[in-house]
């Protein structure tokens, strides 16, 4: 059987709070606050919010000494690590470093030399707290603009790899790299070429996306070609206005790219004069029975005979219907056909059916977001699906 070739970007592994970040760790899924940080009530319910849609790390801005002081009482309140954001004034870093965060993330171009970006990196140090270096075509240095003539790829990547030097020098190596854009094809060649310089995990995002949905869509068309080329160990999903929807966003598209799966895929026909059952009914129901399971099974439900037995094959569960009744297969074999009406309670008790059996040969799959679960191994999906083409069994992770 066909196997889909994958290797991720083999990187170091960076701990922020206690969450690993590069290795062989699931992709981390991060967003960024909207008010003041001094602000403390407002900031705080927004990262209860952002906690509850899934968040695992959060960032904050710190332009302000105002800001850089109540650091340790929204530490103190919230359950994920900590990032602060820092431009312009390297004395906030400095500043915020006194504090009992995660992370600091600087644009080290913007912060006025390379004095500054030391005093921060030695500080960093000193307090055992890593660094992201966020390197942005939109303010990248002059001297390497003018040098390649506009803030293309190669720019980026080298002013990155400056930074890392000075770094290293100062004997610090806590550091996550970023090399955004909000331009697609800039984004994608930038983090391509770093790839095959440096092994710091990186942070993937495709800055000033906009405005929802489409700010979604441009996203997901920067990332994914990162994602499947293995590169990318935390994310972002940068829209306008409220975060919260950042955060399903960002696991939508490493879900759709099996990068991380965290609940069941359902696969299902486009809506066409060919089918033969009521699909939207039976996928709106099978949607509300299944909300909240995060067991990553692979189910397929297919209207009519055209592409139905195939795909209900390649699933990990599916069905193949046609004239009001389907055929239901599990992992590539036939079960048994039932009728339109009692689709979605057969494919429930495979499922629990499914559940047991892989918990049993110890292959289960869990989108339990702890990291030790979801470092799963990623042979698993090739061994359940022995009958498919090998669509479906995309690693996970290496």
């Amino acid at each position: 059987m066909y196997k889909h070739p994958f290797t991720r970007h083999k990187t170091r592994v960076v701990t922020v709070g206690g969450v690993p970040v590069g290795g062989d760790y699931p992709i981390i899924v991060q967003s960024m606050t909207t008010p003041d940080t001094y602000n403390i009530e407002a900031t705080v319910a927004e990262i209860h919010r952002l906690e509850e849609a899934g968040c695992e790390l959060v960032r904050v801005t710190v332009p302000k000494a105002e800001d850089a002081a109540v650091l340790g009482e929204i530490k103190k309140r919230i359950k994920i690590p900590l990032i602060v954001d820092i431009h312009f004034d390297h004395k906030m870093a400095l500043a915020a470093l006194d504090h009992p965060i995660d992370k600091i993330r600087l644009n080290p171009g913007n912060i006025g030399g390379m004095d500054r970006f030391r005093q921060v990196v030695r500080k960093a140090k000193d307090k055992g707290i890593p660094m992201r270096i966020g390197v942005n075509a939109g303010s990248l240095e002059r001297e390497f603009a003018m040098k390649y003539g506009f803030p293309c790829p190669p720019a980026m990547v080298d002013s990155a790899l400056r930074y890392i030097e000075i770094a290293e020098s100062e004997g610090y190596h806590d550091i996550i790299i970023s090399l955004k854009s909000s331009d697609v094809i800039t984004a994608v060649e930038a983090y391509r070429l770093y790839a095959k310089q440096a092994n710091y995990p990186t942070h993937i995002g495709i800055t000033e996306a906009g405005k929802a949905p489409y700010a979604t869509i441009k996203s997901a068309c920067g990332l994914a070609p990162l994602l499947l080329d293995g590169i990318g160990d935390t994310i972002r999903i940068s829209l306008l206005g409220d975060p919260v929807p950042e955060i399903a966003a960002a696991f939508d598209i490493l879900q759709a790219t099996k990068r991380r799966v965290r609940r069941p895929e359902i696969i299902a026909c486009p809506t066409c004069g060919r089918l033969e059952i009521d699909l939207e009914k039976i996928i709106a129901e099978l949607e509300q029975r299944l909300a909240g399971r995060q067991t990553a099974i692979t189910i397929s439900v297919l209207g009519c005979v055209v592409n139905g037995p195939g795909e209900a094959r390649e699933a990990d569960l599916g069905i193949a219907a046609g004239g009001g009744k389907g055929m239901i297969f599990k992992r590539g074999e036939k079960l048994y056909t039932i009728p339109e009406s009692e689709m979605v309670d057969a494919l429930m008790k495979e499922i629990d059916i499914w559940e047991v059996e892989e918990r049993t040969a110890g292959r289960l799959q869990s989108g339990d977001p702890s990291f030790k679960t979801d470092a799963r191994k990623v042979d698993h999906h090739h061994e359940i699906v022995e009958s498919a083409s090998g669509r479906l069994g995309l690693p996970l992770l290496k």
